[in-house]
């Protein structure tokens, strides 16, 4: 008769606790959820990751970039833009318990052997990262360690069924914005920003106060594979071609009123023609440069459809050192376009696959492939000449992806490290008689030649190392492996700017940017909108 009277008053109990859970509020339910986990659970429980987890579990059904890092990740995350550090040069986040890089450092590591963003690391050393609940930071610990040792990388890219090898050598990591500032030809200067960090637009000044000496008339741009990073960086930035009022860009949000950041006064350099390079990594503050330029009608954009990242996270960091990244409010371009592209909230999955979608729509080789809903019709604010906005900045000249010379083969003698290597070892054996035979880069660019007993010895440095030579894929693109190994020897014996200078030529990008901003009555007819 006991046990039945303790149960039934067990039932009692547990009936009001469930009266009283229908009155609570979502804050107070979440709580409660969280005590009676900690106080009844079978097992001893960590309330730190109990609570992490439903954090982070509250974020994905929101919107894509709405994220929890913790104390090591939050670190990790904005080191790219503050300072120095040791490792392969990546930026990433972990995505579905994957490993995916948002960013590779501007001429480091990962980036000369060809990682990119949007690739997956699925292994370092032989060590699982994908796929086994690895926390942030000791994925860092595995990606980290002395300088010049190597680290063997697995990864997976999309369109690719099979993983790459990559064999990155670990560096310290110099981070700065501008890339390479140097004059294309005698009234034309080039600037490549890699990132929008707290320096960017003071090192983007002395870049141009110096090319202006050089006789710098027009600018060109490149903000190709540029993932943003702050926003006052890219306003900053974008004033230097505007005039006092113009706008650069607003921001809207359902808590908060529209705030609209206006160049305060006339820019430096109103007098310069000016393009700007895109591709489909330019993302958040490279497409608010991109688009406040071409909605002002002050200048063009060249390239491919950006990103379409136009959702601004605001930081709530906690007293551990961890941090909420929460989506507060839209980016609009001056003539009212939001850049972000759809998504749908708490679906990652299809908001990552966007990329392989544009690529198997042939967008990245058609502008005709793009279509815009006239919904999404805007007009620039000075010339009316008509923009799209919903999913990023579309260029004003289109330039398809080159796939012409790009092989199994190339990738293998690129991916493998081998490429890079060589390129250092020829330099470290040469370097003498480099500099004394050409004192400037701009010696080297115009007179090294790479000869094919330097190939050969490329070739022969891959089979070493199992890559099984393949003269047909070597013959379609042998022009553009010269290239790029004259480019690595240059960056390595003179600067990373001196990379862009050899390489640069033969690229289609930069071509038609070059071609374009030389050709007046081009340029103004393109931004005339006729």
């Amino acid at each position: 008769m006991k046990k039945i009277l303790s149960i039934a008053i067990m039932g009692l109990c547990m009936s009001v606790a469930t009266a009283q859970i229908l009155s609570l509020t979502p804050s107070q339910k979440l709580r409660y959820a969280e005590g009676i986990i900690e106080n009844y659970y079978v097992d001893t429980v960590n309330s730190d990751k109990v609570v992490e987890e439903a954090i982070i579990a509250m974020l994905k059904t929101l919107d894509p970039h709405s994220t929890y890092s913790t104390p090591e990740e939050t670190k990790s995350l904005t080191e790219p833009l503050q300072g120095n550090f040791s490792g392969i040069g990546i930026t990433f986040n972990m995505q579905n318990d994957t490993l995916y890089i948002l960013q590779t450092v501007a001429n480091g590591p990962c980036e000369k052997v060809g990682i990119v963003a949007g690739d997956r690391i699925i292994s370092a050393n032989d060590t699982l990262i994908s796929g086994v609940k690895k926390k942030n930071n000791d994925v860092i610990k595995l990606l980290r360690g002395p300088k010049g040792s190597d680290v063997d990388l697995r990864i997976k890219r999309k369109g690719k069924k099979e993983l790459l090898s990559f064999r990155v050598t670990r560096e310290e990591i110099p981070i700065y914005s501008v890339d390479a500032a140097y004059m294309a030809d005698a009234k034309t200067g080039y600037v490549r920003i890699s990132r929008f960090a707290e320096d960017t637009n003071e090192e983007f000044v002395k870049a141009v106060n110096n090319l202006k000496k050089q006789g710098m008339k027009n600018i060109i741009i490149d903000l190709q594979d540029n993932g943003g990073g702050y926003l006052g960086s890219a306003y900053n930035l974008a004033c230097n071609f505007l005039k006092k009022g113009d706008l650069v860009v607003y921001t809207e949000g359902r808590n908060s009123k529209p705030y609209y950041f206006n160049a305060e006064s006339d820019g430096g350099l109103l007098d310069c023609n000016v393009v700007i390079m895109t591709n489909q990594y330019s993302a958040s503050a490279s497409e608010i440069v991109a688009g406040a330029i071409q909605d002002n009608d002050r200048g063009l954009v060249v390239g491919r459809r950006t990103f379409g990242k136009g959702l601004v996270q605001r930081p709530f960091p906690f007293p551990d050192g961890s941090m909420i990244r929460l989506t507060t409010s839209r980016y609009h371009t001056p003539s009212g376009r939001c850049i972000q592209k759809p998504y749908t909230e708490g679906d990652e999955d299809e908001y990552r696959n966007d990329m392989m979608k544009r690529y198997e729509s042939g967008e990245f080789m058609n502008a005709d492939s793009v279509h815009f809903a006239d919904s999404l019709r805007y007009t620039t604010l000075k010339n009316k000449r008509v923009v799209y906005g919903g999913g990023g900045i579309m260029p004003d000249k289109f330039v398809p992806i080159d796939t012409t010379s790009i092989n199994d083969y190339y990738r293998k003698m690129i991916g493998s490290g081998n490429l890079h290597k060589y390129c250092l070892d020829y330099v470290d054996n040469n370097r003498d008689d480099i500099k004394k035979l050409y004192p400037t880069d701009d010696d080297f660019v115009k007179n090294f030649v790479v000869t094919d007993e330097m190939m050969k010895g490329l070739i022969a440095r891959c089979e070493n190392d199992s890559i099984k030579y393949n003269e047909e894929q070597y013959k379609s693109g042998e022009d553009l492996l010269k290239i790029v190994v004259k480019a690595n020897i240059a960056s390595d014996a003179y600067g990373s700017k001196s990379f862009h200078k050899v390489y640069n030529p033969s690229d289609a990008m930069f071509k038609t940017a070059l071609d374009l901003i030389n050709n007046k009555k081009e340029y103004e007819r393109l931004l005339s909108g006729k």
